[in-house]
């Protein structure tokens, strides 16, 4: 029996970047939500933490274990790291 997928809830690393690490506060914070989670329900979850980072969240890209993210009602798995990414101005 894995008790780590028989678990009730999951454990997902969220690093900040640029705006969003300004706004979050941190580089990196762990997140726990309910079996069956998506991308989603991170970026909701962290906007309950404060309205600047809500502000900022609606803008960004977001990436799960490296690769993009183009649907945030993926599912997510413990252990996974998602990468929020706002947008970045270059030359």
């Amino acid at each position: 029996m894995d008790d780590v997928a028989d678990s009730p809830e999951l454990h997902v690393s969220v690093r900040f970047f640029a705006a969003a690490q300004a706004a979050a506060g941190v580089d990196e914070s762990l997140v726990t939500l309910p079996a069956g989670a998506t991308v989603a329900c991170v970026v909701s979850e962290l906007s309950c933490r404060s309205d600047e980072l809500a502000q900022v969240l609606r803008r960004c890209s977001y990436l799960c274990d490296g690769v993009a993210v183009r649907d945030l009602e993926m599912k997510l798995h413990s252990g996974q790291t998602v990468d929020v990414l706002p947008p970045f101005a270059g030359g």
